[in-house]
């Protein structure tokens, strides 16, 4: 498997028959293409979505079921939670926003990019543990190569203190996606949880939004590859579903292979601070802080 590698290709010979499957942001980009790899190979797939009308498509091709999620609005994690009912076997933690032009608040007073492609997820397990946990599971968290832009900055989390960076922000919450992973291994393999991250690679989709157009073409003048969505979804496919996984946890996988922990920016692989486990704690402390007075932690 490489750079090219499709999910298709990834659970070729796989069988899911008999598993239930959770995408968030299963409506658009590679949430589309993650979920039709699954039900693809027979797991049974709900779309977690905020626009079920723009799912109800790829539901009816795929006979996966929708329900709707928005995970800046805790509440409505909350309800997603409880009312899931049954065993879960695979959580793919792949919605998020980039690079939002200005700073943003979630209801709970959290920046946006952090509330969403964190906490929202981060509350999302911990709502579904005892599903996750009543016959194993595995969390793929869709963290970013943009994770290399910053750490959590734990003494000012929402930018009351420092300028505001659209980048520096998505970083930041592309980290916490990793350690998001080490922490939840940490507490729940026991519990036959493993979780792991995942950069997809650079893809053209509308999780770009938010992004000057020009911005992605100079990254693509200097010699960046994007991959198509099909592509992108592979290196999630690949945790959810490698026999080879079964019982890892902990780790960061691009290009459907577990990458180098690295030191320095330029390089290609996983931040060293991004695996660190006392980093991975002081956030879990943060974020059941945060979620807490709404979802039982």
């Amino acid at each position: 498997m490489s750079f090219e590698t499709t999910a298709a290709e990834v659970v070729a010979g796989i069988d899911l028959t008999g598993r239930r499957a959770f995408v968030t942001g299963g409506a658009s980009g590679i949430g589309v293409e993650t979920a039709r790899a699954l039900a693809g190979v027979g797991a049974e797939v709900t779309l977690a979505v905020r626009n079920t009308e723009a799912a109800s498509g790829l539901a009816a091709e795929i006979g996966a079921d929708v329900r709707r999620l928005d995970l800046a609005d805790l509440d409505s994690v909350d309800a997603f939670a409880r009312a899931w009912d049954g065993p879960l076997h695979l959580l793919i933690n792949n919605a998020g926003v980039m690079a939002l032009p200005e700073l943003q608040l979630s209801r709970e007073g959290f920046e946006l990019q952090l509330a969403t492609n964190h906490l929202g997820h981060f509350a999302l397990a911990v709502g579904l543990h005892g599903a996750l946990a009543a016959e194993g599971a595995r969390i793929v968290s869709v963290s970013s190569r943009a994770h290399l832009r910053s750490p959590v900055i734990f003494d000012d989390v929402n930018f009351a203190f420092r300028d505001y960076d659209p980048w520096a922000a998505y970083g930041q919450a592309k980290t916490a996606n990793v350690l998001f992973a080490v922490g939840a291994t940490a507490r729940w393999a026991r519990d036959g949880i493993f979780a792991n991250a995942v950069h997809p690679g650079g893809i053209a989709t509308n999780l770009q939004r938010h992004v000057d157009p020009e911005f992605i073409e100079r990254y693509v003048a200097s010699g960046f590859q994007l991959k198509t969505p099909e592509q992108g979804a592979a290196t999630s496919v690949y945790v959810a579903t490698a026999p080879a996984l079964e019982g890892v946890g902990g780790r960061y996988y691009e290009d459907t292979a577990e990458a180098p922990v690295i030191d320095r920016r330029e390089e290609a692989g996983v931040a060293r601070y991004a695996l660190d486990p006392d980093n991975a704690d002081r956030l879990w402390a943060l974020s059941t802080e945060a979620v807490g007075r709404q979802i039982a932690v």
